[in-house]
């Protein structure tokens, strides 16, 4: 880190946990559309800096300039997407049972429910994501449409990246009036940096997406504290893919090419990279690893991200390869220097795999393993021997799909997202996506850190029993004064 970006002291980290929540109580009042106007306003900071930001995180990452300038865009889209949700309003699931004073044997009492923010939000940024996971990424947008303050952890990989969007965001707060804390910047490469920010007795909640050794750390942290908060960490996954039979038969070779991209997009440096292929023994299982291997051996390498993330996947990579049972199937044909991925892949059969722990974990990078079933039995053993998935994916014809019923019903148990006849790279921005799964994935499958619902992570219901209309937000009086869906009486209106 250069002297520019040193960590930050713990008094600067107190300094910097009370200024966020003397902004929480001042901003968790302000209104749906206050809130939006800020957020919106971040986005078109972010858009502001213009092409000096993504010549920044060229260097800083290795990313290309269309990579980046996409993310650039999905970031913003993102950003407003929460914003017109916090200003529709209906999102804070407002519920009213009313009074029945003269019920017997008891009268029943008039309750009111909402969500409501929870405090000051300690958000990681991500090394792989440097818009979309990061400094103004899913996590604060979420966080400040929930109505909480962000304090942002930058990822030391691309510190200057992030100190240009923290400065992008501050300036939004100046134009649209917020309060200074609403946004906390600190930079930290030292372990114990991101301890004193999930102990800070101010600190309500955490976002994290990275590894798992990071991820559950921060986790334990978080229970050993004496009140306890949720740590929302995205962890990783190997995404398995299940290829059924008939398809191989008839479209071996477009899925292969198909993989080939996935797998080596951005260098594997995904979390919904497919780690795992799945197939059954058979000539189109022969030709899909066919033209898969000529596919992989034809990609170029380059930089990873930065030297960890090049060490790691090598690491782990070798620990894979080095098992005696996994046959190396393909690795790229062309010279990779020291921090650049190896495009490769490997095979195992399924009672290799299943006997074999080692096998199940993520190799992060450009590196994918095949296991080579027998028949539809022994997929379904593999199924039972995977971990907590981000997505899992099937790809079938109709005829595939007809059988598939146990299948789908399996694998929908281990994973957030279930796709049919695609790949897993690729998360769109929207009400409907799940950015999650169960655990290993994330420390909680009930939630996703992408699209609206992601503010979910952030609130709690609050009950209102017997207040006067005066002393109800606006959100839960009678008229409902700002037009939103609320259920009355278990019944949905507006």
């Amino acid at each position: 880190m250069t002297k520019l970006f040193q960590d930050a002291t713990l008094t600067e980290i107190e300094d910097a946990m009370q200024r966020a929540y003397a902004a929480f109580l001042i901003y968790r009042r302000t209104t749906a559309k206050q809130k939006a106007s800020f957020i919106r306003a971040v986005a078109d900071e972010i858009e502001a800096l213009g092409e000096p930001l993504i010549e920044v995180a060229m260097r800083e990452t290795h990313l290309l300039a269309a990579r980046l300038t996409g993310e650039r865009g999905r970031t913003c889209f993102q950003l407003r997407n929460i914003a017109d949700v916090v200003a529709e309003g209906s999102w804070v699931e407002a519920t009213i049972d009313t009074a029945l004073p003269e019920r017997l044997p008891l009268p029943k009492p008039d309750i009111r429910n909402m969500l409501v923010p929870i405090g000051p939000v300690v958000v990681f940024g991500a090394s792989n994501f440097p818009f979309a996971y990061s400094t103004a990424g899913v996590d604060p947008a979420a966080a400040w449409g929930a109505g909480c303050p962000v304090v942002v952890k930058a990822h030391p990989a691309h510190p200057e990246t992030s100190e240009m969007v923290a400065a992008a965001v501050k300036k939004a707060i100046a134009k649209t009036g917020m309060p200074e804390g609403l946004f906390e910047h600190i930079h930290g490469a030292n372990f114990e940096i991101g301890k004193a920010l999930v102990l800070h007795p101010k600190t309500a909640a955490v976002g994290f997406t990275g590894s798992f050794a990071g991820g559950k750390a921060l986790f334990d942290l978080a229970a050993q504290r004496p009140v306890p908060i949720p740590v929302f960490a995205e962890m990783g996954s190997t995404n398995p893919v299940f290829l059924l039979p008939d398809v191989l038969e008839k479209e071996a070779e477009k899925y292969a090419k198909m993989y080939a991209g996935s797998i080596t997009g951005g260098m594997g440096q995904f979390c919904t990279k497919p780690g795992l292929l799945i197939g059954i023994e058979s000539q189109g299982l022969d030709t899909f690893i066919s033209v898969l291997a000529t596919e992989i051996r034809a990609i170029l390498p380059a930089p990873m991200l930065h030297s960890g993330i090049a060490k790691a996947f090598r690491t782990k990579r070798a620990d894979v390869l080095g098992q005696q049972t996994v046959v190396v199937e393909a690795e790229t044909s062309q010279h990779y220097g020291e921090e650049e991925g190896i495009p490769s892949v490997a095979s195992v059969t399924a009672a290799q795999f299943v006997a074999n722990p080692a096998l199940h974990q993520e190799v992060f990078g450009p590196f994918s393993l095949l296991i080579k079933c027998k028949d539809a039995a022994e997929m379904q053993e593999v199924i039972g021997h995977l971990e907590g998935q981000l997505t899992c994916t099937v790809v079938g014809t109709e005829k595939d799909l007809a059988q598939a019923a146990e299948l789908l019903f399996s694998v929908s148990l281990i994973c957030g997202r279930l796709i049919l006849n695609g790949v897993p790279t690729g998360v769109e921005v929207g009400a409907a996506m799940q950015h999650g799964g169960p655990f290993p994935a994330s420390t909680d499958g009930r939630f996703g850190s992408v699209g609206p619902h992601a503010m979910k992570r952030f609130v709690r219901p609050l009950a209102f029993q017997n207040f006067p209309m005066p002393l109800l937000p606006d959100e839960l009086k009678d008229g409902n004064p700002l037009g939103i869906w609320r259920m009355v009486n278990g019944n949905w209106e507006k």
